[in-house]
């Protein structure tokens, strides 16, 4: 069901998934989205930069975002990858400050976004919302701690095997085949996300295409053996 959001139409059913909008009724949440700016950018464009104001949340209507944070050396730590229906940006409504990360285009991807001043007003008279936002911030603290844990007890085979299946999830799509996963990540941001090196992650890969479990793509994969995927993720 389409919205309009400045004279610009958005896909209500996507949005109506991020915790801004769940638990809202859908004249509400339409008057909403009619408030919000919409945004329209290509791959590699810069949402918003680490260290700058967190001033506003955004929500994907389409595309694809990942966050990532760079060390002091330089090497970038990609944290996740957002698809249609997420949201970002929330947490300096509760804890004013910096950025903590980079947001950046992985696909050509439309946002639509909401000042934090407006957003404070609107969560005055619906403190429904408030909760549903902070039950999506413990959600995605959740996964973060499992990140890190992965980190100390799986090894990357399995990490690469778990954030294959985290990624068809969300961007999978049934194929006579299997289950074509279009994560448009190059080499080197996929491995980022399982925190190890590009050759490491490859070598796991190419095992699991000799295995018959997997078969890859331009920036994409298809998942042929899932329950094989989930015993090794494991």
């Amino acid at each position: 069901m389409p919205a309009t959001c400045n004279d610009v139409a958005v896909d209500q059913h996507v949005v109506m998934k991020a915790p801004l909008f769940s638990a809202l009724d859908e004249p509400t949440a339409e008057r909403l989205i009619g408030t919000m700016t919409p945004r329209r950018l290509s791959r590699g464009e810069v949402v918003f930069r680490e260290g700058d104001p967190g001033d506003s949340l955004y929500v994907t209507v389409s595309g694809k975002i990942k966050l990532a944070r760079t060390s002091a050396d330089g090497r970038e730590n990609l944290l996740s990858v957002l698809g249609p229906g997420e949201m970002f940006g929330e947490l300096s409504l509760f804890d004013p400050g910096p950025r903590l990360s980079t947001a950046y285009v992985v696909s050509n991807s439309e946002l639509i976004s909401l000042g934090n001043d407006a957003l404070r007003t609107f969560l005055a008279d619906h403190p429904e919302v408030a909760m549903q936002m902070l039950a999506g911030l413990a959600h995605r603290l959740r996964r973060t701690n499992e990140g890190i844990s992965d980190l100390v007890f799986t090894d990357v085979p399995g990490r690469v095997a778990k954030a294959l299946l985290d990624l068809s999830d969300r961007f999978g799509r049934r194929t006579d085949v299997g289950l074509l996963v279009a994560h448009d990540l190059t080499q080197e941001e996929l491995a980022q996300l399982v925190g190890a090196s590009r050759e490491t992650v490859n070598k796991a890969l190419a095992d699991f295409a000799h295995r018959g479990w997997i078969m890859l793509g331009a920036k994409a994969v298809t998942l042929l053996d899932v329950p094989r995927l989930r015993r090794r993720a494991r």
